[in-house]
């Protein structure tokens, strides 16, 4: 635990300094950066695949993913980039003479394409306008979604949730979590409000909360799933005390673009 504190002391005005201060292109670099560890962990820490080249092309892909997003003025690019990756390992199953398994290239345009495009929610949301205001929702909702499910889970838990591939997790726990998310979402339209001078739709407020917090929760169990079926406890040891990049922003797979679509068409928000 006292790691964990200490490296989200150190990270997050890190995060807070890049999304709010710097250039918006800063933010995509920031992301891209963390997307192509992210597809260096699901790679070659899970030991789906050992080729180098594969690796390299679905970090790099996954770095462009993010500051595409960051650039969401100019899609051709992004549509252009993604055909040329999948041209690329096309080209390596040619050159192995067939004997490179599909599922190896499967795998690698997960990393390099899928998991980016919905890391990289947070990037685009940044790119709209007054996007800086509205960027760390998404941050909000898993972390304070994570927060209230383990601290409820410590004094309620009894029930489980998944045994098999989550042994901690319990249904009193995903209860507090979901409490966690609302609470976060409404002290965050309340700053937004009474220091932005926004207009808050509060009967939305619970179905951010709710819904985001399931998501977490999804997200998680889903990316814990595969740490199961590859025998491995982390992804990664980037962070102390949190694991890897996929360890620490699993939730944020689901989270973010579900509070992308929500913010597009059920605005919790506006000026």
């Amino acid at each position: 635990m006292k790691k964990r504190v200490i490296a989200a002391v150190v990270l997050l005005p890190l995060l807070l300094l890049v999304v709010l201060a710097l250039p918006k292109i800063f933010t995509g670099i920031l992301f891209g950066i963390m997307a192509a560890l992210g597809a260096y962990e699901l790679l070659r820490g899970t030991g789906f695949v050992n080729q180098t080249r594969l690796i390299i092309y679905a970090m790099v892909m996954a770095f462009l993913v993010s500051l595409w997003s960051s650039l969401w003025a100019q899609p051709v690019l992004a549509r252009l980039g993604i055909l040329a990756f999948i041209c690329l390992l096309f080209a390596e199953l040619l050159l192995s003479g067939a004997k490179l398994p599909f599922e190896t290239l499967a795998v690698t345009l997960a990393a390099g394409v899928l998991v980016p495009y919905l890391l990289s929610a947070t990037v685009r949301i940044h790119s709209w306008n007054n996007g800086r205001y509205f960027i760390l929702l998404p941050f909000v909702i898993a972390f304070l979604s994570d927060t209230g499910a383990y601290f409820a889970g410590r004094a309620f838990g009894r029930r489980k949730l998944a045994p098999v591939i989550s042994p901690n997790k319990t249904i009193e726990g995903v209860v507090g979590g979901v409490v966690g998310a609302i609470v976060g979402v409404l002290i965050y339209c309340l700053v937004l409000q009474f220091a932005f001078e926004f207009t808050v739709r509060y009967l939305y407020v619970a179905l951010y909360g709710i819904t985001g917090s399931l998501a977490a929760v999804f997200g998680d169990l889903a990316f814990s799933a595969v740490k199961r079926q590859t025998g491995i406890k982390d992804y990664g040891n980037l962070i102390p005390g949190h694991g890897g990049i996929l360890d620490r922003f699993d939730s944020m797979t689901v989270v973010a673009p579900l509070v992308e679509l929500l913010m597009l068409y059920i605005p919790l928000v506006v000026k």
